[in-house]
């Protein structure tokens, strides 16, 4: 009988506790969450589709290989699952919303429940933001990783699209990472902020082709010119449904 040399490493999250072990990013393997969020996702697909009517368009222009970014506007709590939605199964633990440390923290129940069922991963929107690039980056470095973004940064409450923020542009620009642009229509109007529980409110998503900013510079200006972009990409979507309703675009709004 050979010898066989092998090595037994504990997970890096042994020890912790279940809401510090979703705290982590990316997160260990853990069976029991997986068989969870396996069951939500298939739970909350049926409920988009008949609930809420659930309609994609443009499912074939998501990348089939690599790491990409998803982003879109943001008016509802149901932003998240609907765009998870328009994913494979198979990518449901590998794709990532990225949500507000400082909300989500605030309530561990609430943060379990999300980290459980959407796999959020936790940025400190307050900090100057270099750390949360930088795990971005290595997320993204990963093949088969999607990170889901909301560049607003916050839920809006009247449907416009606002300004979108300039992480996003300083995460894409000189970079190969496609990025897909998406418009949600009718989240906020089946799920508005403040309210406990989803309206039967037809929900649509189109998404846009994916693209790529290799050629911008990581500047500052590169960055704003990035969120523009992206911003009028997501409005282009969002004037196949409804009229504009999104405040202009002008650089002086992102000084």
């Amino acid at each position: 009988m050979k010898n066989t040399n092998w090595s037994y490493d504990t997970a890096k999250d042994s020890g912790l506790s279940l809401v510090d072990r979703l705290k982590q990013s990316p997160h260990e393997p853990d069976p029991l969450v997986y068989a969870a969020r396996f069951a939500a996702a298939v739970a909350i697909r049926a409920a988009l589709r008949g609930y809420n009517r659930l309609d994609i368009a443009g499912r074939e222009r998501l990348p089939r290989e690599g790491s990409f970014v998803l982003v879109a506007n943001h008016a509802s709590h149901l932003d998240a699952v609907a765009l998870l939605s328009a994913l494979p199964l198979s990518s449901l633990h590998h794709a990532y919303p990225l949500a507000a440390r400082d909300y989500f923290e605030a309530n561990k129940l609430r943060f379990a429940l999300t980290a459980i069922i959407a796999n959020v991963m936790l940025l400190d929107r307050n900090s100057k933001g270099a750390d949360s690039l930088k795990l971005c980056r290595q997320m993204l470095d990963e093949p088969g990783n999607v990170l889901v973004m909301f560049p607003e940064g916050t839920r809006s409450l009247d449907g416009s699209i606002g300004i979108f923020r300039r992480g996003i542009g300083l995460l894409l620009a000189g970079t190969r990472y496609p990025v897909v642009p998406c418009y949600l229509e009718g989240t906020g109007r089946a799920w508005p902020k403040g309210t406990f529980l989803p309206r039967p409110t037809r929900i649509r998503l189109a998404i846009g082709q994916p693209r790529t900013y290799e050629r911008v510079e990581h500047t500052d200006s590169g960055a704003l010119l990035i969120c523009a972009e992206l911003q009028g990409a997501v409005l282009a979507l969002a004037s196949e449904t409804r009229p504009q309703t999104a405040r202009p675009i002008s650089q002086e709004a992102y000084q």
